[in-house]
């Protein structure tokens, strides 16, 4: 099997961080990485979004995530399972991860109240 690629922290950019983040997919994964205490797998982001998520796609976006650097991914038999690499960019990069985390919440909370009030609105 072919090895994984993890960029050295050195190879990490702005730019890639910010172009992995870019799709609504692939922040709302890298939240919940970053919030769990332990590793997760793909198979546990299926349903991350309205519409569940292919598996082939799920494994795309994390392939974006890891040559990024955000995650660092560990096969275990036949599932990988992903950790943040927060605290390596947040030594290389301060309060940039913190500030994309905390607007993309905002961001969630405020789209979550819009459809509250569109459904409340259309019954």
């Amino acid at each position: 099997m072919k090895p994984l690629f993890h960029p050295s922290i050195d190879d990490i950019s702005v730019e890639s961080i910010l172009h992995a983040l870019s799709d609504p997919v692939r922040v709302a994964i890298f939240t919940q990485i970053t919030a769990s205490q332990c590793s997760a797998t793909c198979s546990a982001f299926q349903n991350i979004v309205e519409q569940p998520v292919p598996k082939s796609t799920l494994s795309q976006h994390f392939k974006v995530l890891r040559e990024s650097g955000l995650i660092r991914s560990e096969r275990k038999g036949v599932e990988m399972h992903n950790v943040s690499r927060c605290s390596e960019i947040e030594a290389r990069f301060p309060g940039l991860l913190a500030s994309i985390v905390n607007a993309y919440t905002v961001q969630s909370r405020q789209g979550e109240k819009r459809r509250k009030a569109r459904t409340r609105r259309s019954r």
